[in-house]
């Protein structure tokens, strides 16, 4: 093999491995049957005959791409010495590495010279596995049993054939055969595009110098981040984010904590003292934790491509059995709400370190899923409506938050567009608008959400679910910030009055003419926004994003209306430096105010739930208002810690 690249061929491979990648996204794209698929809920891979990632493609979901080389490697160890021209593999098991059941790999070795040089791997979300409820989340699920089918390694093309005896007893155990089959057959070729472009490059180079230039790539990566780590200051960092609850526990949220220790040139994430698996489907396993420090670590060092060189220069303790290493059977499909928690608490970590792309926290991504008899059709088939939305992303140092963008589970997702969820489902969206006053204040506020409100239309025996998080754990902000707004969604039945159902359930009936809404909260605020720009607060009214209602209780910014239609607008100077004064003398005794007498304001109306959660710091059962005792004050510490602490008194 040989020993070295001179730079041009070397920067030809590394470009024409990731675009090797970016081709399987779109033969995909191009071929899948499902429409989660389709709005990119996918990625894809190249690893080397070791089954080390090489490559990863430019729009690939961020929580899939730190997975898949431990799924290749499980692949490899099931089917060592047994590997063909042809095969292609499956594996959906988050006990090996992978992420939930959903999401389901397809993996071919890369023959050249009759031995294995590469694999390409497609991963696809797939809407339903079977499991208790449609779409495979049952958050009230404690182990994997109702969670839907388990994929062990198993060959679904032997030497070219398509095993479709294989395949149809996978396909049996959903809801959606026939699109489980059709999108087998989109990602194994997507494997096979990546196939045919390796195997190119070796007819030109020579395969020793592609063998070198995969392994090359993941060297450079890792020499890179090694580099830079050892130009940062030696130090340790501790934090701690929070899922909303344990359903089988006591009222509280369930932390999991974070000690990021840099020394030289390389960094431990240590998860000593997160808490133990919990009775839902929200725990991690191991591959996922891992894929979420690794998305939280690269955010502070875009520029590089992602492969297992960056993998190398990082370590992770994560306790066994705890919330971030859970172990057969307990529970996992619902791992992106500590995946999502533990990318953020690194962005907190790295902001400290990394102050000019300091960032507050974003929102949580949320998953709506609704399924039954589509009535529209004399068949009556089952329909799987299965949604997520945007949301605000946290404030910057020096520039507000991104607003109405995916989450950090996975930028490369896409907007699902509402004409073509409608085609397919008996669901009519009636509302989907940025949702005003969602964005957290702040010097620098975050990004604003989303709201959607949709209605069933004739469909029989549909349920609904919904995976969500942040209901307690609101969006936080950071540097004096402030948090958003909680997450949770309303069932409006036929005739009744509005019901709120929170950001956690499952399998709850629901029929024609019912309507949900549900909102996505904004990103935390940076820096104190009784510091930002009073004109900044009149242009943020003037699109909307901020009622001036709020204006004058967030930013301590007093607006009077010329003529709202043509949104014309001003500063009272005045009374803004006055009520700015006022908020700073009052604030840190609000934090303070006893939270049972806030909850009966609350319930009297005297206070709205942002009043509760930006002034006060409380926590309520956002239904009947009852305090959250424990969850308050673990609120509380963290926006002491976060935020009050920067704030100046005069």
């Amino acid at each position: 093999m040989a020993e070295t690249l001179d730079p041009v061929t070397f920067e030809v491979l590394k470009n024409a491995f990731i675009t090797s990648v970016d081709q399987m996204g779109e033969q995909i794209l191009r071929t899948c049957y499902s429409f989660v698929i389709y709005n990119r809920d996918f990625s894809s891979a190249l690893h080397d005959a070791h089954g080390h990632s090489a490559a990863q493609g430019n729009q690939d979901i961020a929580v899939h791409v730190g997975t898949l080389h431990f799924t290749c490697q499980d692949v490899m160890r099931a089917f060592a010495g047994d590997m063909h021209p042809g095969d292609v593999y499956a594996i959906n098991d988050p006990y090996a590495g992978g992420t939930h059941f959903c999401d389901v790999r397809l993996i071919r070795p890369i023959f050249a010279d009759g031995k294995i040089i590469a694999f390409s791997q497609s991963n696809g979300h797939w809407s339903d596995v079977g499991g208790s409820v449609p779409g495979s989340f049952d958050v009230t699920a404690r182990d994997m049993f109702r969670e839907g089918l388990r994929i062990t390694p198993v060959r679904l093309f032997s030497k070219g054939r398509f095993c479709a005896d294989v395949a149809c007893l996978i396909a049996a155990n959903t809801r959606d055969p026939a699109s489980i089959i059709g999108d087998i057959q989109a990602q194994a070729e997507a494997t096979q595009v990546c196939e045919r472009e390796i195997l190119r490059l070796v007819e030109k180079y020579g395969r020793e110098t592609v063998e070198t230039g995969l392994a090359a790539v993941q060297d450079y990566v890792e020499r890179a981040v090694r580099q830079r780590l050892a130009a940062l200051p030696d130090g340790e960092w501790e934090t701690v984010d929070f899922i909303d609850r344990d359903p089988s526990g006591p009222e509280g949220m369930i932390p999991i904590r974070i000690k990021m220790t840099i020394r030289g040139d390389t960094v431990t994430y240590d998860f000593t003292g997160s808490h133990p698996t919990i009775g839902s489907i929200y725990n991690s396993a191991f591959g996922a934790t891992f894929s979420a420090v690794a998305a939280g670590m690269k955010t502070f060092f875009p520029d590089l491509p992602l492969n297992s060189g960056f993998y190398r220069a990082f370590s992770i303790v994560a306790p066994e059995g705890s919330i971030v290493d859970a172990k057969w059977p307990v529970a996992v499909t619902g791992f992106l709400m500590p995946f999502e928690k533990i990318m953020n608490a690194i962005y907190e970590m790295w902001s400290r370190i990394m102050p000019e792309r300091a960032i507050a926290c974003a929102f949580n991504l949320e998953y709506l899923l609704t399924g039954g008899r589509d009535g529209r059709r004399a068949e009556k088939p089952i329909y799987m409506f299965y949604d997520w939305l945007p949301g605000g992303w946290g404030g910057r140092n020096g520039k507000d938050g991104s607003n109405v963008t995916t989450a950090c589970f996975g930028t490369g997702l896409m907007s699902q567009p509402v004409e073509g969820q409608e085609r397919a489902n008996p669901i009519l969206t009636t509302e989907y608008e940025i949702l005003t006053d969602s964005a957290g204040p702040g010097r620098w506020r975050g990004g604003a959400g989303v709201r959607k409100t949709s209605v069933m239309l004739e469909a029989e025996g549909s349920v609904i679910s919904y995976i969500c998080d942040r209901e307690r754990a609101v969006v936080w902000g950071i540097e004096g910030g402030l948090p958003s707004m909680p997450h949770g969604l309303s069932l409006t039945r036929a005739g009744r009055e509005p019901e709120w159902l929170g950001s956690v359930f499952s399998d709850v009936p629901i029929g024609p003419g019912d309507t949900f809404s549900r909102p996505t909260a904004g990103g935390g605020g940076f820096g104190d926004p009784l510091d930002r720009d009073p004109a900044k607060v009149v242009e943020d009214v003037a699109d909307d994003y901020v009622t001036v209602a709020r204006a004058a209780k967030d930013y301590g910014v007093v607006i009077r209306v010329i003529d709202a239609e043509l949104c014309h607008y001003e500063v009272d100077a005045a009374a803004t430096e006055a009520l700015r004064a006022e908020i700073r003398g009052q604030r840190r005794g609000w934090l303070a105010t006893d939270p049972e007498h806030v909850a009966q304001e609350y319930r009297a109306g005297s206070l709205d739930i942002l009043d509760v959660v930006r002034r006060y710091g409380v926590l309520l059962d956002w239904d009947k208002g009852t305090l959250l005792p424990r969850s308050t004050a673990q609120f509380r510490e963290q926006f002491a810690k976060r935020s009050a602490t920067a704030w100046r008194d005069a």
